[in-house]
């Protein structure tokens, strides 16, 4: 059963991607999930005023940072370890600062978005996702390295404790970061290949009506949910949960209800090559810049014109057309050098410096 491994086994021949089913159906659900991050996000303003807004937001907060962290964990596969894991967590890091200095120093000049605080120890909203990445790969690694025999259910364990502890949940995002880790683990073990036998048709719809009823459940019980539950941001006393055994059951439960429209939404995921299957290769250039994108568009006031479904239907579309600009490959030659930075170049350099002084003062 794939739930039990002895992970230092892996270290010596790490799981591979295949050219084939597996990649495809990862590159395909990639993009899919990069499209409700950002419909999420462009909703979120309207969720207190729209009921309908409201359940969608729910509804996708159900399953798609779970299958991200999850689909990030499963193409870390061929890079946990050795110089290419370094360099993407130089990479990472880099990415990191750019991008917390871009959204800081704008929303101190311009978007002045109220209850943010500007430090690099507090992830400008998105991009706690990075840190959480960082952090992700650094734990897997140590699990590995110390034969953590079942490393889903100490993840699991850790998820449900990171509540108790009092500390900020935006703190360096680690409250979502902990949370979502045991995903992360799923993802990078998870057969993916299997995936295309598992979704026969009659499973394939089921899994499919399970999404649907889900959401049509949400659509009735969203004024008795607070989305802040869903968000894994926040210590279970500033949920207001009891620090006792119901706030694990809350958390457990809330990874019950993760898992069941994860495995769910899976069944709208094509399993072939197709059209979204080369824009799935680019979807963190879509992760990077769409939150300036929503954020210039609550700066010029684009929310207070939509007072509408119709409006808000308009809005959601306009952000599916986005997600798709955004992955095609110009926005990529053109941002290649802040989306993906020279990691190595840059961490070189700044190792240089001091030899070059000594040399110079010699």
């Amino acid at each position: 059963m794939w739930l039990r491994f002895v992970p230092h086994r892996t270290r010596s021949k790490v799981p591979t991607i295949s050219h084939g089913s597996g990649e495809t159906f990862g590159l395909n659900l990639r993009f899919m999930l990069i499209v409700t991050v950002f419909i999420a996000n462009a909703i979120e303003p309207l969720i207190n005023t729209m009921p309908g807004m409201k359940a969608l937001f729910l509804w996708i907060f159900t399953f798609h940072m779970p299958l991200f962290v999850g689909v990030t964990g499963y193409f870390a596969r061929t890079n946990l370890f050795g110089p290419n894991g370094n360099r993407i967590l130089k990479q990472i890091a880099l990415q990191y600062v750019l991008f917390q200095s871009i959204y800081s120093v704008l929303d101190m000049t311009l978007f002045q978005v109220p209850g943010i605080t500007h430090s690099f120890f507090v992830p400008y909203l998105l991009l706690w996702f990075l840190v959480g990445h960082a952090i992700w790969r650094l734990v897997l690694r140590s699990f590995i390295r110390w034969n953590v025999r079942y490393p889903i259910w100490v993840a699991v364990a850790l998820g449900v404790c990171i509540g108790f502890i009092p500390i900020e949940g935006d703190w360096l995002g680690l409250s979502r970061t902990f949370v979502y880790l045991p995903f992360f683990i799923i993802g990078y073990y998870f057969p993916f290949d299997t995936l295309a036998r598992w979704f026969a048709t009659p499973i394939r719809f089921i899994a499919a009506s399970i999404s649907g009823i889900l959401l049509i459940a949400l659509f009735q019980l969203h004024p008795y949910i607070d989305p802040a539950w869903l968000m894994n941001s926040f210590t279970y006393e500033q949920l207001g949960w009891q620090m006792n055994s119901l706030a694990i059951m809350m958390r457990l439960s809330i990874y019950a209800l993760e898992l069941l429209a994860s495995a769910a939404f899976l069944a709208w995921v094509p399993t072939r090559i197709c059209a979204i299957t080369d824009c799935g290769r680019r979807t963190l250039y879509v992760f990077l810049i769409h939150g300036l994108l929503i954020r210039f568009a609550e700066y010029f006031g684009l929310y207070t014109y939509i007072d509408s479904s119709i409006l808000a239907s308009c809005l959601i579309l306009l952000s599916v057309g986005c997600t798709i600009i955004l992955t095609h490959r110009f926005v990529k030659t053109v941002c290649h050098p802040f989306i993906e930075p020279n990691g190595e170049a840059v961490f070189g350099w700044i190792r240089l410096q001091p030899r070059r002084r000594r040399m110079k003062h010699s």
